[in-house]
């Protein structure tokens, strides 16, 4: 490798780390328990990741945010014909073995962020899943993939595990979606809980929400442990980095439960040397 490649690829992993996991970010701890032969290229991932999500979320106008996944989908195929231009896209090619094999995983995972697109609110939890299911347990299953003894494999059990992170992250950041106007808590299950939608926009606690956060902070709870759980024994070892996130996200919900759930005003997160501890215990649990 030449100099200049040398200072092009730590170019791109710095951007990488910028944008996926800062110092001091839940990213951050969960990519440091990787190995770190692979410690960039998942970083890549998450930048991707992050990337698609600030493309549909900070976007208002759907008709750009389509057009800026196109570009995404395009990118996916250059990359995997060894022409990124992205510097997500130069760093996934830098650190990946064979990219033209995850091309086809990282379009669908482009392609399910076109959701985010088509609607900010879900009829039921059915509706939610297929949401989940192609942004969280797809993106898991590719994270998975990296260190697993048996990647075609790991669908099976990284899926539910996405999933399950997928829904601590909506009770985190119910406040934040909710101002953005996205609510990603099934509409039937407000109707239930008799909270409205106008209630989670103006910032509007109640019994009836707290009985509804609830409600929802068990159900993530419980994802995560029965994914957790389902990890092949011979795989536990191999998954440091999403073992390391879901640590952090039922410790992440503990402690919403205990501030009683006030996330519509404000952000509740961990601090930087609770998450390190958290990460790195977990990690090293069979």
């Amino acid at each position: 490798m030449s100099p200049s490649q040398t200072f092009a690829s730590q170019h791109f992993d710095e951007y990488c780390v910028q944008k996926a996991a800062p110092a001091g970010s839940s990213a951050y701890y969960a990519l440091r328990q990787a190995p770190a032969a692979r410690q960039a290229f998942l970083t890549a991932l998450f930048a991707l990741r992050r990337e698609l999500e600030e493309t549909v979320k900070d976007t208002s106008d759907p008709t750009v945010g389509r057009t800026k996944l196109a570009w995404w989908q395009k990118e996916t195929a250059a990359l995997a014909a060894g022409q990124p231009s992205h510097p997500v896209s130069h760093a996934l090619v830098a650190h990946c073995d064979d990219i033209e094999a995850e091309a086809p995983m990282l379009r669908a995972l482009v392609a399910g962020f076109e959701m985010d697109l088509d609607q900010a609110r879900y009829l039921d939890f059915a509706n939610l899943t297929r949401y989940t299911e192609r942004v969280g347990g797809a993106f898991a299953s590719v994270v998975a993939r990296v260190t697993a003894r048996e990647p075609a494999r790991a669908h099976e059990w990284a899926g539910p595990l996405g999933n399950a992170l997928m829904l601590a992250q909506f009770v985190q950041e119910l406040g934040n979606d909710a101002r953005h106007g996205r609510i990603y808590l099934p509409i039937d299950e407000l109707r239930r809980f008799g909270v409205t939608a106008a209630e989670l926009i103006n910032r509007k606690y109640s019994p009836a929400f707290t009985e509804l956060m609830r409600f929802q902070t068990n159900r993530a709870r419980d994802s995560l442990q029965t994914a957790l759980a389902g990890v092949p024994a011979d795989e536990r070892a191999t998954q440091r980095t999403l073992k390391a996130q879901a640590a952090m996200a039922l410790a992440l919900l503990d402690e919403i439960e205990r501030d009683q759930f006030q996330v519509l005003h404000q952000r509740i997160a961990l601090t930087p040397i609770r998450k390190l501890w958290i990460a790195w215990r977990a990690a090293r649990k069979r």
